[in-house]
C-alpha cells in the first residue's frame, strides 16, 4: 500500500501541473471503487479551478473553487498520472480529469481499493480525517506530545506509532526503520519508554520519512510519478525485510516477528 512518502511524492508530482488550472471535463468510468463515487462530482467539478493540491495523512486533497474538495485515496495499488495529452484508457483507468491546458489527470486503481469523494466545506472535518493524529512532519508531532500519548500504554511501541489516531502515515516499513534508528525494541510497551528515547524516536520517524520522500518512496513496484515514470526507490533499509542478514550497525543477525498481523524486523542487540 502506498504510504505517506509515496502519497506526498504523488502530490508533489502532480501539483505543478494542476494548481491554478480549470477543469474542463470529468470522465468517471468506474462509479464504485472502495465506496461509490459521488455522481455529483462529475457534474460539478468541470468549470472549477483547482486552487491547491494538499495532503492529509494518506489522502490527497484537491481543493476546487466554490468551497469543494476532491478527496482521493490511492488504496492498495492506485496511482495518479498527468498525461500531456489524452491517451486511450486502460481497463484499470477509472477516472480522468481533463484540464483546460490540454493535460489529463488520470487515476488508475487495479484493485479498486482506492476512493474518490467530493467534499463540501472543510475536508479536515470529514469523518475519515477528523479523528486522525498529527502529521509526523508537522509542528504538532513533538517529543512532548508522543510522550504524553504513550503514558500508561501497554501496547507495543511499534503498533502504537502505526495507530493513525496517535500519528498518521507511519506504516510498517517506516515504523521498523525508525525504531531501528532510535534503538528501541518494537515489542517494548509504549508506556515503558523514557523521555530521551521518545525524543530519539520522534527524530527518527521524521528522518526516515524525509529520506523516503527525497528518494521517492519505497514500497510498491506499481507506483508511478505524475509523469508516469516509476516512483518507488528502495531507500537504504537497515532493518526491514533483512531477516537473517547481518545488522549494519553491530553485525548481529536481524530477526523477524509478527505484530498485529504485520512482520516486524529488528536487531535484538541494538534495540532494547
Amino acid at each position: 500500500m502506498p504510504e505517506l512518502p509515496e502519497v506526498e511524492t504523488t502530490r508533489r508530482g502532480v501539483a505543478p501541473w494542476i494548481e491554478g488550472v480549470r477543469v474542463s471535463a470529468v470522465d468517471l468510468r468506474q462509479p464504485v471503487l472502495r465506496w461509490p463515487v459521488p455522481r455529483s462530482m462529475a457534474r460539478e467539478l468541470p468549470g472549477r479551478r483547482i486552487v491547491a493540491a494538499r495532503r492529509r495523512a494518506k489522502y490527497l486533497l484537491f481543493e476546487a473553487e466554490g468551497d469543494r474538495t476532491l478527496m482521493l485515496h490511492l488504496g492498495m495499488s492506485g496511482s495518479l498520472r498527468v498525461l500531456q495529452q489524452p491517451e486511450p484508457a486502460g481497463v484499470h483507468d477509472h477516472l480522468d480529469i481533463a484540464l483546460e491546458n490540454g493535460r489529463v489527470l488520470r487515476f488508475r486503481d487495479p484493485r479498486r481499493f482506492g476512493s474518490v469523494d467530493w467534499v463540501r466545506g472543510d475536508p479536515l472535518r470529514h469523518p475519515l480525517l477528523r479523528e486522525l493524529g498529527p502529521e509526523p512532519l508537522g509542528p504538532d508531532f513533538t517529543a512532548g506530545y508522543l510522550r504524553a500519548a504513550c503514558r500508561g500504554r501497554r501496547t507495543s511501541i511499534k503498533q502504537h506509532i502505526m495507530n493513525g489516531r496517535i500519528v498518521v502515515g507511519v506504516g510498517n516499513i517506516y515504523a521498523s526503520e525508525a525504531l531501528f534508528r532510535a534503538g528501541i525494541h518494537p515489542a517494548r510497551a509504549a508506556g515503558r519508554i523514557g523521555a530521551p528515547r521518545i525524543a530519539a524516536l520522534v527524530a527518527s520517524i521524521r528522518e526516515v520519512l524525509e529520506d523516503a520522500i527525497r528518494q521517492g518512496g519505497t514500497t510498491l513496484r506499481d507506483f508511478a510519478w505524475g509523469d508516469g515514470q516509476s516512483g518507488y526507490f528502495r531507500i537504504e533499509l537497515a532493518a526491514y525485510d533483512r531477516a537473517g542478514q547481518p545488522c549494519q550497525r553491530c553485525h548481529g543477525i536481524i530477526r523477524a516477528i509478527v505484530q498485529g498481523q504485520r512482520t516486524t524486523y529488528y536487531c535484538p542487540a541494538c534495540q532494547r
